[in-house]
């Protein structure tokens, strides 16, 4: 701990315990500010967080198995009687989940991350369990519903929770943050569907079917991941009280408030008022944030329910070799994260990342869609789209989180971000239909007109972030109620 002893007081440079964080300037030292981050990674939730994610998406993998879902399907009568149950059952989930955003996050805030982040994976890890067990396509649509409620309160929660931590872009911060929590999920959900495909081979078992053995183990899982969550959450730095923050000392707990404070000016919390939360959504901004977030997982959710079946009946590849083909191309897509979080960081850039990943995943697109001849260039093609679309996921969560001020704000924010991105979710898991087989020609031309919007919205946003700042340098316009504050481009 980069302590110094004073003849008076023990002090960080320029920072007494004590100060009012609120009008706190500290010269904070310069030692402990580098080694700082990298220390309370051992504790804070960026790498716990996305393997419980992944847990989430269980009854998804059993939708990219195709084994499974013609087992699924034929037992619990989704499409033979009518085709219309399995988008239900699809879609039920997205609805549910759109609708509990907002009230989940601010809970996250009430009972604080460790209770409420555990508590909710562990329900709906016996959720999951209770896929395995259903005996009609009703009690499938009452339990996806259910999961939906759930999940909702996880990622915008953990997206909250991450950004009261770190500053917006000091080197290896907050864009590496993001970036490494959601490569971790991405990087796990690539392996899921192999790991789908070797508890297929459990078919038979106790007069269980193979899919059914996916949702009971995936379920086990996630309540045993939900108690070490228990264990290893934190609480927001700003918790005094929370036990789970009691390795940090008074002063060092203060450093970080007034870390967060010389960034922002946010770091500490504001009495909740439903007005200055609802407040939130008159600012244009937080629903184009959502817009760019909302395309990206359009492409990202496409890919990961129909790239396992694109890989088998398009590409020609079996079912086990097109589960297997499908972990490189998210392996390739973590790398592409790391070096657009590093990037920003380093040059605080967070507009430019986006549009870069949204060019790369228009080009992998194109390639998948017309390069007809040649399979290995298709492939291709897969890298650089799901490279593209899952690096924006990150890289649109830090630009956003870059740009707003306040903690009420922050949560609805986050929010309406992840609504928006599950209802990227709806639309992409409906564009790959099998009608359009062997091209799928209109689902390619909506995932990439979905990026063709980001990069006009993106532009829309950095003409009016560096207006406003102008305007701030000039003394004309207060931004973010913060005379300090400017936007990130």
């Amino acid at each position: 701990m980069a302590l110094r002893q004073d003849p008076e007081k023990l002090h960080f440079d320029g920072f007494v315990p004590g100060t009012d964080a609120k009008v706190l300037n500290a010269n904070l030292s310069s030692d402990y500010d580098k080694t700082y981050p990298e220390n309370l990674d051992d504790v804070a939730p960026p790498y716990y967080d996305p393997i419980l994610d992944r847990y989430t998406d269980a009854e998804d993998e059993s939708l990219q198995c195709r084994n499974c879902w013609v087992s699924m399907t034929t037992e619990l009568n989704l499409i033979t009687r009518n085709p219309d149950r399995y988008s239900v059952i699809t879609l039920v989930f997205f609805i549910t989940y759109v609708i509990a955003q907002p009230p989940t996050t601010i809970l996250t805030r009430f009972f604080g991350p460790r209770i409420w982040l555990a508590t909710i994976t562990l329900a709906w890890g016996v959720t999951m369990i209770g896929f395995g067990f259903v005996k009609d396509w009703t009690a499938l649509v009452g339990l996806r519903a259910l999961l939906g409620v759930l999940e909702s309160g996880f990622f915008p929660g953990v997206v909250y929770l991450l950004s009261t931590w770190y500053r917006r872009y000091r080197v290896d911060e907050m864009g590496k943050r993001y970036s490494v929590f959601y490569l971790v999920g991405s990087l796990a959900a690539a392996f899921g569907g192999i790991l789908a495909f070797g508890l297929m081979q459990m078919d038979g078992l106790q007069g269980y079917r193979g899919w059914r053995w996916i949702f009971i183990v995936e379920g086990c899982l996630t309540c045993l991941v939900a108690f070490l969550g228990y264990i290893f959450l934190i609480s927001f730095p700003d918790n005094q009280k929370s036990r789970s923050i009691r390795f940090l000392s008074e002063e060092e707990r203060q450093f970080i408030i007034a870390r967060v404070n010389q960034d922002r000016g946010d770091a500490d919390l504001e009495k909740f008022s439903f007005k200055k939360w609802l407040g939130g959504g008159a600012d244009w901004k937080i629903w184009a944030y959502g817009l760019c977030f909302g395309c990206a997982t359009t492409v990202s959710y496409a890919l990961a329910y129909f790239l396992p079946i694109i890989l088998n009946l398009e590409l020609g590849y079996d079912t086990g070799t097109a589960q297997c083909l499908v972990a490189p191309p998210y392996a390739f897509a973590a790398i592409i994260m790391i070096l657009t979080g590093w990037y920003g960081d380093k040059y605080r850039q967070r507009g430019l990342c986006v549009v870069f990943n949204a060019m790369l995943c228009i080009i992998g697109l194109a390639v998948m869609g017309w390069a007809y001849s040649d399979t290995r260039a298709r492939y291709f093609g897969v890298f650089l789209a799901t490279a593209g679309a899952n690096a924006n996921v990150p890289s649109v969560l830090t630009y956003q989180a870059n740009n707003i001020r306040g903690q009420w704000k922050r949560a609805f924010c986050s929010a309406t971000l992840v609504g928006m991105g599950a209802l990227g979710g709806i639309v992409g898991s409906t564009v790959f239909r099998s009608e359009d087989l062997p091209t799928y020609v209109p689902g390619l031309s909506v995932a990439m007109g979905s990026q063709v919007l980001i990069l006009l919205t993106v532009a829309a946003l950095t003409l009016t972030f560096k207006a406003n700042n102008k305007k701030a340098d000039r003394g004309e316009k207060v931004l973010e109620d913060s005379p300090s504050f400017r936007y990130t481009a």
